[in-house]
Parts: C-alpha cells; sequence; structure tokens
C-alpha cells in the first residue's frame, strides 16, 4: 500500500473568494497581521500500486478527478 498526500489549489491569478471571506473574517476578529489567504483542498489517497507507476497514476487521478486544470494546480507527497 501506498499512501499519498495532494493538495489542490487555485491557479494564483484566479480569485479566491472563499479565501477572501476568511481573510475578512480574520479581519474581523482582530487578527490584522493576516495579509491574504488562499483557500486549499487536501486528499489523502491510499493506493495499491507498483511504485514504478505511482506518479503517474496520481498525475491521472488528479487530471480527471481531483483537479480542473483550468483553475487549479496541484502538488503531492508519497508516503511509502
Amino acid at each position: 500500500m501506498i499512501r499519498a498526500t495532494i493538495y489542490v489549489t487555485l491557479k494564483p491569478e484566479v480569485l479566491d473568494p472563499q479565501g477572501k471571506v476568511i481573510k475578512t473574517t480574520l479581519d474581523t476578529l482582530g487578527y490584522h497581521n493576516v495579509k491574504d489567504v488562499r483557500a486549499s483542498k487536501m486528499f489523502e489517497v491510499t493506493l495499491d500500486a507498483d511504485s514504478e507507476n505511482i506518479e503517474q497514476e496520481i498525475d491521472e487521478i488528479c487530471d480527471k478527478v481531483l483537479a480542473n486544470p483550468n483553475i487549479e494546480i496541484y502538488s503531492y507527497r508519497i508516503h511509502k
């Protein structure tokens, strides 16, 4: 079994309304040192796969299911 932690975030040029709401809330609560917030998603995926093709499989999962390549980018870390 191989576990991967996958992070999906909006591309920097895409507006992040959820991040903006969080930033506004933090300002309201007095956290004025926070200059920007970007929301993201994190997935933990466990695979039963050959380690030679694991990165290719994770890339395909991200491109086809977890991330919208038009507006999001992803990164991952494999835990063996």
